[in-house]
């Protein structure tokens, strides 16, 4: 059993997480959706609120976990027995600093591969701050999120769909 590990803050999941955990599921056996509480990035969502919402959006796949964590990733990856670390990539902009990362965990921790995967061309675009922003805004997201999202990103901002 080959486990990788989808690391992120996920605030909130979108269509384009929720397409590289299908992808990722083609290559490896089972998925931990790995949760960062990082407060630097001040999120909409409690951690306790994304593990929910994301746990509702993967509640279709039996071989998909998802769990908070702490610390280093590649110590958390060992420690759940992963193999590798998937991490999306949507345009050149985010290859600088996902290589910088992949680079250092591999110095860390030789026996972890980073996996660098492409979403779907109608999500390349696509990140949690649009969907929030637009939402801010009173835009659609519909399509852009699980209909669970879309309804809690909706009464967080006091908006009515």
């Amino acid at each position: 059993m080959k486990l990788a590990v989808y690391p992120g803050t996920f605030d909130p999941v979108t269509n384009g997480h929720l397409d590289l955990v299908q992808r990722g599921l083609m290559i490896f056996d089972e998925l931990i959706i790995a949760v960062a509480p990082n407060p630097k990035k001040q999120p909409l969502f409690s951690l306790d609120e994304r593990l929910a919402l994301i746990r509702e959006s993967v509640a279709g796949y039996s071989n998909v976990r998802v769990e908070a964590f702490g610390g280093l990733l590649v110590d958390y990856v060992k420690e759940k027995g992963g193999v590798a670390i998937i991490r999306g990539l949507r345009a050149i902009s985010d290859f600088e600093y996902e290589m910088q990362m992949a680079l250092m965990n591999r110095r860390l921790a030789m026996d972890v591969e980073t996996v660098f995967m492409m979403p779907s061309e109608e999500f390349s675009y696509l990140t949690s701050t649009i969907v929030k922003e637009v939402v801010s805004f009173g835009g659609p997201i519909s399509g852009l999120v699980p209909g669970i999202v879309e309804e809690a990103l909706n009464k967080k901002i006091g908006r009515h769909a």
